[in-house]
């Protein structure tokens, strides 16, 4: 009897422009890489198929005669589309930019724009990821059955309670001679059955009262790390993660004042609070932040530009650092928007004395273009990603290497100041 030989089932994907010779140029592109395609006109007839067979690629054009492609973007959110969603168009990158960020906010993958007119490669390169086979560790965790959902409170719980918790530190470069001078610490939570669990999956709403042990964890173990570093020859400020909730607690003060070190070469320690949390009760905050520097702890703005707040209210807060947040980092270099963005921010935070960090860096462009609009320090992939203490260490010990394209010739628009000088 012939063996029975199974096969994947084809990758498909659906093509919607207007005009039928590009839809037609897509389309043959796509099947000389091994994805079945459809090419459509009609909006309607699109969204019929997609709700009838979803396949694993959307390219979108951005006008689409009496509709376009934010009106299909809303459409495929309430289908609940699962797949990655290209979008090809004759506008400027910003417009198409902008459409890919309403893309992410409803939900939706999004693969990088291409501009017309392309080459039929600039088209293979953005189904990369496409052709290549799914790994077995990608599947959704949720969907497995031997993990199951569960609440994040119940774990954190049981994290704490049975001793779980670990923290990783992803290390902090000063962006001018690009070297490490400091690290956030980073909770984990080391699973028996589900492995390393990420603080997506393990904290509560805030307010939770599990922050407050959660936050004296954080500290002692921090300390404890901070002289495992310091035997090293690692004399790092480390940052924590601290609610205001919790920084404003009683007892609290009293609590960071035993626990630092009593040695003269402590650096201190940066407290990251986030921005929506600092203005909530800004008096009192001022209050506490202030009692803190006595002891060489200064306040962090983490996730800066988040909350929208006044700077009639930021001001009055005493901190040391503010951190932007990552979306607007994403992508500065190319972004004018952004990139003006990230100037005022950096320029703003030497205003107030205090320096600026970008968290989030991703890609060697926009780590070039942080360090030449001003910014002191960044963290992020292109730098180094979380690591246990053991790895981090390992990490601290090897000369700093800066990623390849960061240095430019001298006087290269975006370089950084020591590239420059």
């Amino acid at each position: 009897m012939d063996e029975v030989v199974s096969q994947e089932p084809p990758r498909t994907a659906l093509v919607l422009d207007d005009e039928v010779r590009i839809g037609a140029i897509v389309c043959k592109v796509l099947s000389a890489v091994g994805i079945v395609a459809k090419q459509f006109t009609d909006p309607l007839a699109f969204l019929l198929e997609v709700k009838r067979s979803p396949p694993e690629l959307l390219i979108l054009d951005l006008q689409l005669g009496r509709s376009d492609a934010v009106d299909v973007i809303r459409k495929l959110d309430h289908l609940k589309f699962g797949g990655k969603v290209l979008l090809i168009s004759g506008r400027d990158e910003a417009m198409l930019a902008e459409i890919e960020r309403i893309g992410r906010t409803h939900g939706l993958c999004m693969l990088k724009s291409l501009q017309k007119p392309f080459r039929s490669a600039d088209l293979k390169a953005r189904l990369q990821t496409l052709a290549e086979p799914k790994p077995a560790a990608a599947q959704d965790k949720k969907a497995n059955p031997q993990n199951p959902p569960v609440d994040p409170r119940q774990l954190l719980e049981q994290a704490l309670e049975n001793e779980w918790l670990e923290l990783w530190y992803q290390a902090k470069f000063d962006l001018q001679p690009l070297a490490v001078n400091g690290a956030e610490a980073l909770i984990r939570a080391r699973h028996p059955e589900r492995g390393i669990i990420a603080p997506a999956e393990l904290l509560p709403p805030a307010g939770d009262p599990l922050y407050k042990p959660l936050s004296l964890f954080v500290v002692r173990r921090a300390i404890r790390d901070w002289r495992l570093f310091a035997s090293q020859g690692h004399q790092l400020k480390l940052a924590v993660n601290v609610p205001a909730s919790v920084l404003g607690a009683p007892g609290f003060v009293d609590f960071m004042r035993n626990a630092l070190p009593p040695l003269p070469k402590f650096p201190g320690l940066i407290v990251e609070v986030t921005e929506d949390e600092a203005i909530g009760d800004l008096d009192w905050i001022h209050e506490v932040a202030t009692q803190l520097r006595l002891y060489n702890i200064w306040i962090s703005i983490d996730d800066f530009g988040s909350a929208y707040s006044s700077l009639s209210r930021i001001k009055d807060l005493p901190f040391r650092e503010v951190k932007l947040d990552r979306s607007f980092v994403t992508n500065c270099a190319a972004e004018a928007l952004k990139r003006g963005l990230c100037q005022t921010v950096a320029d703003l935070a030497h205003c107030f004395g205090a320096s600026a960090c970008a968290e989030g860096v991703e890609t060697v462009e926009d780590l070039r273009c942080l360090a030449g609009l001003g910014f002191d320090t960044a963290q992020g992939f292109v730098l180094a990603k979380p690591m246990p203490p053991a790895q981090f260490l390992e990490f601290l010990a090897k000369p700093p290497i800066a990623p390849p394209g960061y240095f430019r010739p001298a006087g290269s628009d975006n370089a950084p100041r020591s590239a420059k000088a």
